[in-house]
């Protein structure tokens, strides 16, 4: 009886440790993962997205997955061409299974590892042939999963290309003039 009531303390007290422990370690998860306001959809940028000041065409990438600034200066007929590239690499990380299995946090919902991806995007700005920009970012999002809940790996991979392309679109926005003259246009 006295060791059934010791095991039962030491549940007890490792489940307040979690609950001690959790909402510092999901928030800062949280706001790695989702990168948006609360209530913002998943898939959209937080940013309204400002045209280039010049349009162009889709030489290679999927026109859907495009970031904003790039998708709304798309025309059928330029001599400007625009390159995009995007990757995403997956990867998990986890307790090893024998260490989760005897502790007791595993069946109060502790984190028993995470999922994370990482996208390596690429942008390529040409005008008659010559490179007028090139723009690569990186960026990874992760978030943890517990016996009781898993992430899915499409809103990681969503919550990814958003964050990715947002990347791409403040460094077009923050080199737009000299692109503009890069083209012979003026704002």
């Amino acid at each position: 009886m006295l060791g059934q009531s010791a095991l039962l303390a030491a549940v007890l007290q490792g489940c307040a440790v979690q609950q001690a422990a959790a909402p510092g370690s999901v928030s800062t998860t949280s706001r790695l993962y989702s990168g948006d306001p609360p209530g913002a959809p998943a898939a959209q940028s937080a940013t309204p997205a400002r045209p280039l000041p010049f349009k162009g065409r889709l030489l290679d990438g999927n026109p859907a997955q495009l970031p904003p600034v790039v998708a709304i200066s798309l025309t059928d007929q330029s001599q400007i061409t625009f390159s995009y590239r995007e990757e995403l690499t997956h990867e998990e990380h986890h307790v090893p299974m024998i260490l989760s299995v005897i502790d007791p946090l595993t069946y109060a919902g502790y984190p028993m590892g995470e999922y994370g991806v990482t996208a390596v995007a690429s942008l390529s700005i040409f005008y008659g042939g010559h490179l007028i920009g090139d723009y690569k970012a990186q960026t990874r999002v992760t978030k943890p999963y517990s016996m009781y809940a898993q992430p899915a790996h499409r809103d990681l991979d969503d919550a990814v290309r958003v964050a990715v392309r947002e990347k791409i679109d403040r460094e077009l926005s923050a080199d737009s003039a000299r692109l503009a003259a890069a083209a012979g246009q003026t704002e």
